[in-house]
């Protein structure tokens, strides 16, 4: 397993895969453009995380791959960053 393919980005995508085939299952049937609008608004949300989460992911990585282990100082910075990048 690659540091790109960590269960919880894993199981992101997956959620919004299965979230978008029901979109597409809520279009065939007919279903009302406001519903279908939010639904697809929560899987940009669903996709979105998961893409916060990869970056962020790489970024500790390559990190940790040049420097070594991460103080816990730095690791606190991390979390930091991924609490603001949220807001992007």
């Amino acid at each position: 397993m690659t540091h790109t393919t960590t269960p919880d980005i894993l199981n992101r995508l997956k959620r919004a895969q299965g979230h978008f085939a029901k979109i597409v299952q809520m279009v065939e049937e007919g279903r009302d453009a406001l519903t279908i609008a939010q639904q697809l608004q929560a899987v940009v949300k669903a996709v979105d995380k998961a893409k916060i989460a990869l970056v962020l992911h790489h970024i500790e990585h390559h990190l940790e791959e040049a420097t070594g282990p991460l103080p816990i100082q730095t690791r606190a910075r991390l979390s930091e960053m991924a609490e603001i990048i949220k807001y992007l």
